[in-house]
């Protein structure tokens, strides 16, 4: 018997933090989302297509979950709840490394409001006790309506064939839903403000990341051999504007030096990377500023 090609679309939930976009990263075999330490990394919603000669799953890694508070936030968790509706089944991915409190209660109200099946993964097996799994479990089979739990570790591989396969099940049959060569729906230019945006979490302290956005302005010139990149990093005070400057100009020497390496293996070119520091005060709870860049309000 010739079996059937599968398609359809799995939504990527849960809190910050949670180990969604490794988890994507992990099934499509390259970064596709930037993974860093800090909380609310994601923000926008990004498709990842995983294809084999069975099937096509488009994941969609969304932003952790929370309590919204700003603009770009209540964006954030919009992509998250859209997600819910786009998608054939819904990967919700609990961090059981951390005790669970109100936050992740939060997240269970929302999903249990869905039809679409559920499946648990208990993520970050690896940094707990075998004990203490089974009484997670016991937790969320009172709280939570799911098909199957299945704890694993996204970062170590640990138990993800599991999951590969529990996947496949609940897909329907039909054609592929994108190129079999496409990696994401994002286009260049979304990816490399995005590597900007990470070597800012990675090198900047605490009060910068949520407080920084980056806009490519322009990628189509050539100099000398290299692809030029002009981009604009956006914070909202004067203080901000001085730690991503950096003494002498220092930090933002090391960002676009740090950027630069991972947008040429990207892009597989030379480039010429050159960055600007802008203060937009309130940006993440201005329209315009959301709009022009990227964080645009789902149409429902």
């Amino acid at each position: 018997m010739i079996a059937m090609f599968k398609s359809g679309f799995v939504a990527i939930v849960g809190r910050p933090n949670a180990g969604k976009s490794t988890l994507m990263d992990r099934f499509l075999g390259s970064e596709l989302s930037i993974v860093t330490s800090q909380p609310q990394t994601t923000r926008n919603s990004i498709k990842g297509i995983y294809t084999t000669e069975n099937e096509q799953v488009v994941f969609i890694d969304t932003p952790g979950i929370h309590k919204p508070k700003d603009l770009l936030s209540e964006q954030m968790d919009d992509y998250s709840y859209q997600s819910f509706k786009d998608a054939d089944l819904i990967l919700y991915v609990v961090d059981i490394s951390v005790e669970l409190g109100k936050g992740e209660q939060y997240v269970i109200d929302k999903l249990n409001d869905q039809k679409v099946p559920i499946v648990l993964v208990l993520n970050k097996i690896d940094l707990i006790h075998p004990d203490k799994l089974l009484e997670i479990t016991d937790y969320f089979k009172e709280h939570l309506k799911y098909e199957k739990a299945i704890p694993l570790s996204a970062v170590t591989g640990q138990n993800f064939p599991a999951l590969k396969e529990e996947i496949v099940n609940y897909l329907p049959e039909g054609m592929p839903l994108f190129d079999v060569d496409d990696l994401s729906d994002k286009p260049t230019i979304f990816f490399v403000a995005e590597l900007v945006r990470k070597a800012i979490l990675e090198l900047t302290s605490e009060e910068i990341p949520h407080s920084s956005a980056v806009e490519v302005l322009d990628m189509s010139q050539f100099e000398n051999g290299k692809r030029i990149i002009e981009a604009t990093i956006y914070v909202e005070r004067d203080s901000q504007k001085k730690i991503i400057i950096g003494s002498k100009g220092s930090m933002i020497k090391n960002i676009g030096i740090q950027a630069r390496k991972q947008i040429e293996e990207l892009l597989g070119e030379r480039v010429n990377l050159k960055l600007w520091v802008k203060k937009a005060p309130k940006w993440r709870n201005t329209v315009s500023y959301l709009n022009s860049l990227g964080y645009k309000k789902e149409k429902h």
